[in-house]
């Protein structure tokens, strides 16, 4: 070690300094350089402080993404900014630097482009970027560009519009932002909105987003980095984007070229935006992503002299977007010019992995660590080194897929058999072998081949036995450098994807399990879950946590439970081929209650993650575990809800309660007039059994809505109650039908003949919802249900069998409506006309206005036309909480206009208490009569009492009155 480094660097002396390396020594390296041809005096080995740290020269040539394996396994880095120019002449030409964008799990395909881009610093009306030139009609097309969400801002927000002089909403592509989740892109076409779909991280970083489009068959896709993360069929099929539209940037458009609104703007960064008049290929959306737009029929290439950009948004921001290319460019550093670059990531070059001082500090002591002698035995079963001594040493060579499980079976043998706690330096050790083996194959493009079952057995055995509850100190003293256990757990989960690509169609499932990963014996205390969802202890009986003898104590304890591994389920993931995909889950956590224990502050995400809770209930709580649903609820708002909508947490609350509350008053108030019907005697009348089976019917569906939130929970119950919700409703919509068609033939069509009979109402009535439902059931067994809560599924054809005939009956019974106030505005007319041959200008206007106000404020509820609004709710918020809201006032409205403040029921009544009351006085007479002796018995008749005169169709009243009877 006898280079000197120069001002600037410090060369850490001594042989401790060096790095053991336990395989061949590297060949001695050849720099090119602006020195001319030379060794490079740098030993393979050698480290040097900076201001930052220390970084280390391992001395080997490596891939980019290799080398940047190599820094994580060995617990460190790759540079991530170039070195001190003091030490250009003494480092080879060129190296690897890192990338602070991204952490790339398989090697990138990057290069710098600098351009100009849009900043929409907060959603306001005034920020808009407008193209000048308007567009061609579009049969097909094709938009993309790079985006910087605002992750703040969880509404959603319209990245670009297109509007037609004849349609405003004619293109546009809408997003929001889940808190700390992902961006949910749709896309809208022709006024049609298409569902949202998962399309990036919300990290504040760049991504690149595609959306295609053709009219024929209305094909749709959604491409974000480079893969497809969404599409289908059938979005404003037949017809074409119309001619004369003006394209806006950062704006939903109202009216053509304006109507902008604060609530849609979009609020992040924006550039490299480009509009084609077809739809791109796949490979040809990868040139796209590549910066390279394919030139066949583009319409606009990102230039912001071609648009009308506001004063707000000036100046531009120049950024350096890394754009993937396919000749795979990384970035490099080269000594010798002092300058940045890029080369074929997959060539060999040197590099500098770089730690804190700290973390190497503790490395270089982990030597001496207790641990050794398990890492010995290890070593001496394996006759190979397997586990490293020295975490900053080399490994021995290249590890094969034989190789790594074979000695995984060894480890998970001794492991097995040691009775002491494993010390730090055999930890630290296991972990980083587990790394090594976890990162086999991840750069493999292809299906994986090989016993990789195998591998994946022994690395769940080997990770199961590290994350004891007696491991819990050692854990601690390496936790500065590994991070605590969920580094683990992280490394664990990148096998997942690997192992999915051995997935075959004759193979579609790979069951890996062990024991529960740290459950048995593991203390959780009772703040650490921050919802009432997952309040519960877990351990062993009569396993007592012990308090901290300090503060700083209890921090250090506070730092490693906040990280531990609490329950059976670690982590969670779906996928499928175009990557991870949201979708509902059922889980269940074993517990066993204890005493809790709160001398610990509540942890939070910054001092090492917690629970996600977002969407998930209890679904049953068990004795010995608790069984959790995570997903949507069913509410009023998706009953005529056509497209799939993300709402946040606390939208998806709010409708849940209301939809619960109202539902019940509603509910009440059907159930109470259905009874009174029943009760009241009401004369048999075409209208009395119209609105007895309506407010059955409707109370039945009702119930059975409210009952979804516990039937979704099972699959068998949650498809029936859907199949009764879908009767019922449609049974309630059509008794709305047939009460349409009565009032047609009651108050326009008098003078035709008598409206059909009562079989033709019940067929109607009850016939028709059920040959709907069975047709459906039978077409479609295993769509008819959404994931996720107990109702039609949307992403097929199923929600039109009830949306479809939902919408026929509304249309009709808006048609009879309006007919009914131009007959009834008539008749006012003509009436005021007789009583007063020459009325005021105010009066005609006062008994007009009356006249069409009653019979919608009558016969609205009635008619269902308030479920017109529940087909608006995926345009926004506010549109479901109104549907909510006219929904649950369809009950009590009944209740009022049809029961309580009804003639014939009111009169039915009435005749019923008279009744009552005149049973109790013949009793009391009867009883009186029996008591004084009386020989002159009483009899009833009937008499018939004067009334002053009554319109047609009224019953007289007739009061029992009592006299002597007749001697004969």
């Amino acid at each position: 070690m006898g280079a000197a480094w120069g001002v600037g660097g410090k060369v850490v002396a001594g042989a401790d300094s060096e790095t053991v390396s336990l395989g061949h020594p590297p060949t001695p390296q050849v720099k090119q350089g602006a020195l001319g041809s030379q060794v490079a005096p740098v030993d393979p080995g050698e480290v040097v402080e900076t201001p930052d740290g220390v970084c280390k020269f391992p001395g080997q040539q490596l891939s980019w993404w290799q080398a940047q394996e190599s820094c994580e396994q060995r617990f460190g880095h790759l540079a991530l900014a170039p070195p001190a120019e003091v030490l250009a002449p003494w480092l080879p030409n060129p190296i690897w630097v890192g990338q602070r964008e991204a952490p790339l799990r398989r090697p990138p395909q990057r290069r710098a482009l600098p351009t100009a881009a849009l900043v929409f610093r907060e959603r306001t009306a005034d920020r808009a970027a407008r193209l000048r030139t308007p567009l061609p009609a579009l049969g097909a097309l094709t938009a993309c560009a790079h985006v910087q969400w605002d992750a703040a801002s969880p509404d959603a927000a319209a990245l670009f519009s297109l509007a037609a002089p004849s349609l405003a909403n004619a293109l546009q592509l809408r997003a929001f932002a889940e808190p700390g989740g992902a961006v949910h892109a749709a896309l809208v076409v022709r006024g049609h909105h298409g569902p949202f779909r998962a399309a990036f991280r919300a990290d504040g970083r760049w991504h690149h987003v595609c959306t295609t489009w053709e009219q024929r068959g209305g094909r749709w896709a959604l491409f974000a980095d480079g893969r497809r993360r969404a599409g289908a069929r059938g979005l404003g099929a037949g017809h074409p984007v119309p001619a004369g539209g003006i394209l806006v940037l950062g704006q939903d458009q109202d009216s053509l070229g304006g109507g902008f609104s604060a609530r849609d703007a979009f609020s992040g960064n924006l550039t490299d935006f480009h509009l084609w008049a077809r739809a791109l290929s796949p490979a040809q959306l990868r040139r796209a992503r590549a910066c390279a737009p394919p030139p066949g029929g583009l319409l606009f290439r990102w230039d912001l002299g071609a648009l009308d950009v506001t004063p707000s948004l000036l100046p531009p921001l120049r950024v350096r977007l890394l754009c993937p290319v396919p000749s795979e460019e990384c970035p490099t550093w080269n000594p010798g010019s002092g300058t940045e670059g890029s080369l074929l990531c997959l060539q060999p070059h040197f590099f500098l992995c770089c730690y804190r001082t700290d973390t190497y500090q503790r490395l270089q002591d982990a030597q001496s660590w207790p641990g050794q002698d398990v890492i010995s035995r290890v070593n001496a079963l394996a006759k190979t080194v397997v586990l490293l001594p020295d975490p900053l040493s080399e490994a021995p060579g290249h590890l094969s897929l034989a190789e790594a499980s074979s000695f995984l079976g060894i480890l998970e043998r001794v492991l097995a058999k040691e009775s002491a706690p494993l010390g730090p330096a055999a930890l630290l050790a296991v972990v980083h072998f587990l790394k090594r083996v976890t990162a086999l194959g991840a750069g493999e493009p292809e299906p994986l081949t090989g016993p990789w079952e195998q591998l994946g057995q022994g690395i769940m055995s080997v990770a199961s036995l590290v994350l004891e509850e007696q491991l819990a100190g050692a854990w601690l003293s390496i936790s500065e450098v590994v991070g605590g256990p969920m580094a683990l757990v992280a490394s664990l989960q990148r096998l997942a994807p690997l192992l999915s690509t051995t997935l075959t169609p004759g193979r579609p499932r790979m069951h890996i399990q062990r024991r529960c990963v740290g459950l048995s014996g593991v203390t959780v205390i009772h703040s650490w879950f921050s919802s009432s969802v997952f309040r519960q202890t877990l351990g062993e009986p009569g396993l007592e946590p012990q308090a901290p003898d300090s503060s700083e104590e209890a921090s250090k304890l506070q730092r490693f439970l906040s990280t531990q591994v609490g329950s059976a389920i670690i982590s969670s993931e779906v996928w499928d081929e175009t990557g991870e995909v949201s979708t509902a889950v059922t889980f269940h956590l074993q517990h066993q209650t204890q005493e809790p224990f709160s001398s610990f502050p509540s942890p939070s995400p910054d001092t090492g993650g917690s629970w996600a809770t977002t969407g998930c209930s209890v679904a049953t709580l068990y004795r010995d575990s608790t069984a959790c649903f995570c997903n949507h609820s069913t509410n009023f708002a998706v009953l005529l809800q056509v497209y799939d909508v993300q709402r946040s947490p606390g939208e998806e609350s709010l409708l849940r309660t209301l939809s619960f509350v109202g539902c019940g008053v509603s509910f009440c108030a059907l159930a109470t007039a259905f009874l009174l019907f029943l009760a009241a005697g009401v004369p048999r009348s075409e209208r009395a059994t119209v609105h007895k089976n309506l407010t059955f019917s409707l109370a039945s569906a009702e119930g059975f809505l409210m009952a979804s939130e516990w039937a979704k929970a099972n699959k068998v119950a949650c498809v029936a109650v859907t199949a009764a919700m879908h009767l019922l409703f449609l049974v309630a919509f059509s008794w709305m039908l047939v009460e349409g068609l009565l009032l047609w033939s009651k108050v326009v069509a008098v003078r035709m003949r008598p409206g059909p009979r009562m079989t033709l109402y019940y067929a109607t009535g009850w016939g028709v919802p059920v040959a709907i439902v069975a047709i459906t059931v039978a077409m479609s067994p295993d769509d008819y249900v959404a994931a996720g809560h107990c109702w039609l599924n949307v992403h097929t054809d199923t929600i039109w069998a009830f949306v479809g005939p939902v919408l026929f009956v509304l249309t009709a019974n808006t048609c009879i409506l309006v007919r009914v106030v131009m007959v009834t505005v008539s008749s006012a007319r003509r009436r005021a006309r007789m009583l007063s041959p020459q009325p005021c200008l105010r009066q005609q206007i006062t008994i007009q206005i009356w006249a069409t106000v009653k019979p919608v404020l009558v016969l609205l509820p009635v008619l269902g036309l308030t479920w017109l609004v529940g087909t608006l709710v995926h345009l926004s918020p506010a549109w479901a909480y109104a549907a909510v809201g006219l929904n649950s006032f369809q009950g009590p409205y009944i209740f009022l206009v049809y029961a309580a403040y009804n003639g014939e029921v009111r009169n039915a009544l009435q005749r019923m208490t008279e009744k009552k009351a005149t049973e109790a006085f013949m009793s009391w007479c009867c009883r009186r009569a029996s008591a004084q002796g009386a020989r002159l018995p009483l009899c009833t008749h009937s008499v018939c009492l004067p009334h002053p005169p009554q319109p047609p169709g009224h019953i007289p009243l007739r009061a029992p009155v009592l006299m002597p009877c007749a001697l004969k």
